[in-house]
């Protein structure tokens, strides 16, 4: 058999890939270093080529552009500047939060006009609270019939969850908040 063969009745196809040269540190039947040199050269060429190509045609139409004397659009230029429609960008968005929060705390904190012509005043709150503390908070009496009777559907909601508890099986209707009472199945 010649020196081809690699075992087993293979035979290589190509003589150049049976033995490496001596001394070789690549495969030299792969990479052909020169090859490989002369695709990167001309990649560098063509690329500088492109540069310089895109930097001409820029200052060309740059040129072009402020050489025109006619403007794009003629029909604009007789028009007045006129401000976007509603609503707009806040120009300074900090210092108008600084002065609504202002605004608003002169508002909660001093006495003043609401409605003059229908007498309604507004109060800081410290003194609405302490108000509130001293008069208390309307209420509406029980009705006495229901007190009386004991019946819970008939009574208001201060009534109805007393009369729950007296009476098994009835429960809070969801459909009322809580105001009125239903029997239910458990």
């Amino acid at each position: 058999m010649s020196d081809h063969e690699f075992g087993a009745g293979f035979v290589s196809p190509d003589p150049e890939y049976a033995v490496t040269p001596p001394g070789a540190g690549y495969e030299h039947t792969d990479a052909h270093p020169w090859v490989i040199a002369k695709f990167g050269l001309w990649l560098a060429v063509s690329a500088a080529i492109i540069h310089v190509g895109v930097v001409l045609m820029f200052n060309l139409f740059v040129d072009q552009r402020e050489s025109a004397s006619v403007p794009q659009f003629p029909l604009a230029i007789d028009s007045e500047l006129r401000l976007p429609a509603e609503p707009r960008l806040q120009r300074f968005p900090a210092n108008e939060a600084f002065t609504h929060r202002t605004q608003e705390q002169n508002a909660l904190q001093t006495y003043g006009w609401v409605d003059r012509n229908a007498g309604t005043v507004r109060i800081p709150i410290e003194d609405a609270m302490r108000l509130t503390v001293e008069r208390g908070l309307p209420s509406r009496a029980a009705a006495p019939a229901a007190a009386a009777s004991g019946d819970a559907a008939a009574g208001d909601a201060a009534a109805a969850p007393a009369a729950a508890a007296e009476t098994p099986g009835l429960m809070p209707a969801d459909s009322s908040s809580g105001r009125t009472m239903e029997r239910r199945r458990q």
